[in-house]
């Protein structure tokens, strides 16, 4: 017994690398997985919005579909249906519908 203990005392740790290698692994597969990939989505989004113009058809991220009358830097004015109009944050459209694209409640 005696003998195993000082064997086991007398082996050497493996080196630090190895221990943090699965760490690193799991931090790169949550970089290529879903950090870069999710960034990606935003940055289309960005250009998307910032495109914006008059008479475009759009989704509100709530669901509103609307036709863009005004279009400023941070708000944009949206024609629901006859005389009803809101004022949006630019950042909460969600799409832009094509045109003759049709939209889900036509």
């Amino acid at each position: 017994m005696i003998e195993f203990l000082a064997a086991a005392a007398g082996a050497e740790a493996p080196p630090a690398w190895i221990q943090w290698a699965p760490i690193v692994g799991m931090v790169l597969i949550f970089w290529f997985l879903i950090i870069r990939p999710q960034m990606k989505r935003q940055k289309e989004h960005q250009q998307k919005i910032s495109g914006l113009k008059k008479g475009d058809q759009v989704v509100t991220a709530g669901g509103l579909v609307g036709k863009v009358v005004k279009v400023d830097d941070n708000y944009v004015e949206l024609d629901l249906a006859q005389g009803v109009r809101v004022k949006a944050v630019k950042n909460t459209i969600g799409d832009i519908i094509p045109p003759g694209g049709n939209a889900a409640n036509d």
